[in-house]
């Protein structure tokens, strides 16, 4: 049997699905337009700059970002392109790869996040109090406890 949602679960999920594209599509645009890369390329910038070494085996990145291999390898691909990540091959198994973020990646990152940063403040953060922060945070975290991740 359909759980059909209620008036106010509709309202909440439509307003959710209408919030959550403004935020993407206005990141994604001030991120192109001040940096030259999409959200989707700061966002593994950014997985890397905070791993072990700035480095992550592929596998581990695309669970990461919850996003398929192929993917993930696509855009990486891209990343080479421009000198901000490199591929290396896993000396132990050829099967294995990792993706480093470059010190011209991690300059890239740098010199992108205080545009984003402000972005992000004034596309949420600047339109909420302190207490819809934490109430955020907390529905944020019950929607991520049990998160499967995408399907290799």
């Amino acid at each position: 049997m359909t759980r059909w949602l209620d008036d106010e679960e509709q309202r909440a999920w439509r307003a959710f699905m209408g919030a959550s594209q403004l935020i993407h599509e206005e990141l994604d645009r001030q991120l192109q337009r001040d940096s030259s890369m999409p959200h989707t390329y700061y966002v593994i910038l950014v997985k890397l700059s905070e791993a072990k070494d700035r480095t992550l085996r592929m596998s581990d990145l695309a669970t990461e970002l919850n996003s398929s291999q192929s993917r993930l390898s696509h855009a990486v691909s891209r990343l080479e392109e421009r000198g901000w990540v490199r591929r290396v091959p896993c000396a132990a198994d050829r099967r294995v790869s990792w993706a480093e973020l470059t010190d011209d990646g991690f300059a890239a990152l740098t010199a992108a996040a205080p545009g984003h940063v402000e972005a992000v403040r004034r596309v949420l953060f600047d339109r909420i109090d302190p207490e819809q922060v934490k109430r955020l945070a907390e529905i944020c975290a019950a929607v991520l406890a049990d998160r499967v991740p995408h399907p290799r």
